[in-house]
């Protein structure tokens, strides 16, 4: 129907999305109603290996890697909320599966978190975030 002036189109918006986030034991909590933002990145290192006789830059793709990092607003509500899932992250070092979807599209990722930041605004908004990286080699996909 591309001649009858309607689009087919893929495009659509991140309204619906789903985030959960393991708690220390390993159990899956559901944080999308206190998570305000996530950004997820799976990049993959490069090597620089451009020779001397080239104009341009020539590069060997290297490992994958997934990071997260979660803005979100506090709630220590018992076992669901944001705070009570990341209070753990200053006294543990366990990974922690990540799972984000989106239109039926999933990607879970093993995570370990470093940093727990709490802010308290001058209105009175306290706001939490963390960032977690890759842990377990598993090269993420989505499924």
């Amino acid at each position: 129907m591309h001649g009858e002036g309607i689009t087919v189109t893929a495009k659509e918006n991140g309204l619906g999305a789903s985030l959960s986030i393991d708690d220390s034991s390993g159990t899956a909590r559901a944080v999308t109603n206190d998570v305000r933002d996530v950004n997820i990145s799976t990049p993959k290192a490069v090597q620089d290996v451009t020779g001397l006789d080239k104009s341009a830059m020539e590069r060997l793709q290297l490992l994958a890697d997934g990071a997260v990092d979660v803005n979100g607003i506090f709630n220590d509500a018992a076992n669901t909320g944001l705070f009570t899932v990341l209070k753990t992250v200053p006294s543990t070092a366990v990974a922690r599966t990540v799972t984000f979807a989106v239109s039926g599209q999933t990607l879970a990722m093993e995570m370990l978190f470093n940093d727990m930041k709490l802010s308290r605004g001058g209105g009175g908004e306290l706001t939490i975030a963390s960032h977690g990286d890759l842990s377990d080699g598993a090269v993420p996909a989505w499924a």
